[in-house]
């Protein structure tokens, strides 16, 4: 037990910078600059990822939820209903059920290491997942708007975007915002293997024993978490 509290004790004090002849990374201002350039980087992979994953939810989530396929919002009940719906609720299963590293390790072989590979494997990875919630919000939607329309002769096209999206849209942007704040913090796995940012530089600096640097990295994650978090919370208020 003494020996793993001296292991912690000394650890913590490279974090620190102790026992470095060089100015501790966290106190030089060249690594800082280039550590915010490189969280530019991780920035805008998480925007891509989460980008990606929206946009694709948007056009693929309303033939995933039951009440669409085949029930009040439809307007008939048919075997490609089901088809759709049996499709699509796997292919969100697939997609969120691969862990993200995983994925950027194979995506990598296609793509040369850089950020596209990590904002693909996170942006499948919460389409999945954005895809299933989205498709339960349909799911428990009032039914009553959609009756109304189709009294007054809706058509099919038209009960989803007059009696659907309206209603879903704010729900499934508070998940999107949440799921972006969740992808700022797994970029660093993702970026061991696949992508530039922060992570990769994170993975280069436990390598080479470079704590000082580490703890650099880990006070920009920080800063980014806080920065990200609150401008999600005023884009929720605004969707509110």
């Amino acid at each position: 037990m003494t020996e793993t509290w001296a292991g912690v004790a000394e650890f913590i004090g490279q974090l620190l910078g102790r026992g470095t002849e060089l100015t501790p990374a966290f106190l030089d201002f060249v690594s800082w600059r280039d550590a915010l350039w490189l969280s530019l980087d991780t920035i805008g992979m998480s925007v891509l990822a989460i980008g990606f994953a929206a946009l694709a939810v948007l056009f693929t989530f309303l033939p995933a939820a039951r009440n669409v396929a085949f029930g009040e919002f439809s307007g008939s009940r048919s075997a490609l209903g089901g088809v759709g719906f049996c499709f699509m609720r796997g292919v969100f299963l697939f997609t969120r059920g691969v862990p993200e590293l995983s994925r950027a390790m194979l995506i990598v072989f296609v793509f040369s290491p850089g950020i596209l590979p990590g904002a693909i494997a996170l942006g499948l990875h919460n389409y999945g997942i954005l895809g299933k919630l989205s498709a339960e919000v349909v799911e428990d939607l009032d039914p009553r708007p959609a009756r109304a329309l189709r009294t007054a002769g809706a058509s099919n096209l038209q009960m989803p975007l007059y009696g659907v999206l309206p209603q879903v849209l704010p729900q499934s942007l508070s998940y999107t915002l949440y799921r972006w704040e969740v992808v700022i913090r797994t970029t660093i796995v993702v970026g061991f293997v696949a992508a530039r940012g922060l992570g990769r530089e994170f993975r280069l600096g436990m390598s080479f024993f470079r704590y000082d640097k580490v703890m650099l990295l880990l006070m920009c994650y920080l800063l980014l978490v806080l920065g990200v978090d609150l401008i999600a919370a005023w884009l929720m208020r605004l969707v509110r």
